[in-house]
């Protein structure tokens, strides 16, 4: 079977950032567009008559400001991964939303060892940072290899305790972008002895809306997540369902039932997750790892090119009747896409179609195992 592999050229590169710093453009998208047109150059050519077939209009990233990214990234220091290079972490990419492309800087031979997430309360107890930066240490001399956000608390005590073994931090805003401001001098202490990771663009401020994206990052990268402290409604927690999501184990750390922020471990363990009292824990759950970093894992397969030639071209009349079909079939519940090909006595091609122009108008929805959904708020 035909695959896509990564840009061999800095154009192609350059191809791939144009494309997935499109407006509406996320991985599930950008891999569908490829899979359909079968690189980033021509789907970019095809986005504008795409959109219109959902009603609405793309913007097109500029080329101009996709070349001011690359240079100030490589003034940086830092480096593009893309996913099928020999590079990218293996298992984000295995996911099935991998950033298509990844800004880096640091060692990168952290992504060949076994990563272990520890996460939890920014206003983490004494004793909970004191725990989760032990943790990381004694991890760390086992041969993992620790990712956290950078957020303050645990994270912050986490990275602390990994810096001489090996710490990876994922970044919810640009590579660049020291954030909290309080963690300056320990991101650039990470970009020295570990590994910075961000998707998001150069420059970029981080925003509310991208943390989540950043949790998927971490449960991504590494083998299982713990969780140090965490509240019943907290980011960390989103990390957990998105971890469970990926198939990885979860861990939580239990707590006094009187502190609010042991509710969401206490929680965790209720439904299932290993309870972590020391690092011993989390290796008789995952074993310990190779005394010597394995090394680097071949390319990883991305999403196959379809072959099949294209559809013919139909009436304006004719695709509004099939998009609006496609839509009636839609409801907040998730659906297979495979039911929504069944129903519709459409073609896999033209209904998939269908879905991007849907997307990009904002109207549906993306979960993991091939579903869609309508959003929350009528288009």
């Amino acid at each position: 079977m035909d695959t896509i592999g990564p840009p061999r050229k800095r154009e192609e590169l350059l191809d791939w950032l144009q494309l997935i710093r499109t407006d509406s453009v996320g991985p599930i998208t950008f891999f569908g567009l490829l899979r359909r047109y079968g690189n980033a150059r021509a789907a970019l050519a095809a986005l504008p008559a795409l959109a219109a077939r959902g009603r609405t209009q793309v913007t097109i990233a500029p080329r101009p400001a996709i070349e001011a990214e690359d240079a100030q990234l490589r003034s940086f220091g830092g480096r593009w991964l893309a996913v099928g290079d020999p590079a990218y972490p293996a298992p984000l990419a295995a996911i099935v939303d991998p950033p298509p492309v990844l800004a880096v800087k640091g060692e990168g031979a952290l992504f060949a060892r076994p990563m272990l997430a520890i996460v939890g309360a920014r206003n983490a107890s004494a004793a909970g940072r004191r725990f989760a930066e032990t943790l990381a240490r004694d991890l760390g001399n086992a041969g993992f290899a620790v990712v956290s956000g950078l957020a303050r608390g645990i994270d912050t005590a986490a990275h602390h305790g990994a810096l001489a073994t090996g710490t990876v931090a994922a970044l919810a805003g640009g590579i660049d972008i020291p954030y909290p401001a309080a963690n300056a001098e320990l991101q650039a202490e990470i970009a020295r002895r570990g590994t910075l990771v961000a998707e998001m663009p150069f420059g970029l401020e981080p925003r509310a809306l991208n943390f989540p994206r950043r949790n998927r990052l971490i449960a991504g990268l590494a083998k299982g997540v713990i969780v140090v402290e965490a509240a019943l409604k907290s980011g960390s927690l989103i990390t957990a369902r998105q971890a469970l999501d990926q198939g990885r184990e979860v861990f939580a750390v239990p707590g006094a039932p009187a502190d609010p922020r042991a509710r969401g471990t206490n929680d965790l363990i209720r439904q299932g997750a290993w309870l972590v009292e020391s690092a011993d824990d989390v290796i008789a759950a995952l074993g310990r790892p190779a005394p010597t970093p394995p090394p680097v894992r071949p390319a990883t397969p991305a999403p196959p090119v379809d072959t099949a030639p294209p559809a013919e071209p139909r009436s304006g009349s004719e695709s509004n009747a099939q998009a609006s079909e496609i839509y009636s079939l839609l409801s907040q519940t998730p659906t297979d896409i495979d039911e929504l090909v069944r129903h519709a006595h459409l073609t896999p091609a033209t209904v998939l179609t269908i879905l991007l122009g849907l997307e990009l108008a904002g109207r549906i929805v993306r979960h993991p195992g091939g579903r869609v959904s309508l959003t929350d708020v009528p288009a």
